[in-house]
């Protein structure tokens, strides 16, 4: 159960170490465009192998991978609407759009955005193997942009780098006790249920992707984000193939 506490508070921690960077040396948008891109497309090729694929081989025709998909999906549509709605829709620019907004929608915002990926570390623990490499490098990478972009943007905003630090440490405190729990709650449930899971938060990022992180790259960075997001696919399937 440490491991899996240990490997969620790695995940969530890029977070803060985007936060550090970014208050104590300013990044240029295009760079955190640039980045964040990358970490799309590891995260892409990180829904495709180690969560949809695994789903699929672990349900063994069970069913329960499709409905999980399009559940996490919807799950995460309706939340990230209602997100929105309290001001947080704008939770990962490096403008300083978050000034129009609240610190609840985008603390509520990150962490709906990185709980389905810490519940599948801990999941992942389950089999003995330890944890996917490809899949901790690929939650890493694209946590890391984000806290680039949303800091920058919260400091343009007006908040203080103190604030800022409280918040990623809160998300990664809650990310790491997500791995946990995926950990404990999943430990010697039927295939068909880690089926669901797994295909649940493949839906669930994957909607994240095209609704936060693809567009805030894409306004930052331009045409670039395409080719760099191509790149981050293939790092992250080359890893997976080594793993």
């Amino acid at each position: 159960m440490g491991e899996a506490f240990f490997w969620g508070a790695v995940g969530g921690g890029a977070l803060v170490i985007g936060a550090l960077i970014a208050g104590w040396a300013p990044i240029d948008r295009r760079v955190v465009g640039v980045v964040m891109a990358f970490g799309a497309g590891v995260l892409i090729s990180a829904v495709a192998y180690d969560l949809v694929e695994e789903a699929f081989e672990t349900s063994a025709g069970a069913g329960g991978m499709g409905a999980g998909f399009f559940a996490g999906a919807l799950t995460f549509f309706a939340g990230d609407a209602l997100i929105d709605r309290m001001g947080g829709d704008r939770r990962k620019s490096s403008g300083g759009e978050q000034a129009e907004g609240s610190g609840l929608a985008i603390v509520l915002g990150a962490v709906l955005d990185g709980i389905p990926e810490s519940i599948v570390l801990g999941i992942g623990l389950l089999g003995g193997t330890g944890v996917s490499v490809a899949f901790i490098a690929a939650v890493f990478i694209s946590n890391l942009p984000e806290g680039l972009a949303a800091t920058t943007g919260l400091l343009r905003a007006g908040w203080s780098r103190r604030d800022v630090l409280l918040l990623w440490g809160g998300v990664a405190l809650v990310s790491a006790l997500a791995a946990l729990a995926g950990y404990a709650a999943f430990d010697g449930v039927a295939p068909s249920t880690v089926a669901f899971v797994l295909a649940f938060a493949g839906g669930a990022i994957l909607t994240m992707l095209a609704d936060t992180m693809m567009p805030e790259a894409f306004e930052q960075e331009g045409r670039l984000v395409g080719l760099v997001t191509a790149t981050g696919f293939a790092v992250a399937f080359f890893l997976h193939t080594i793993d």
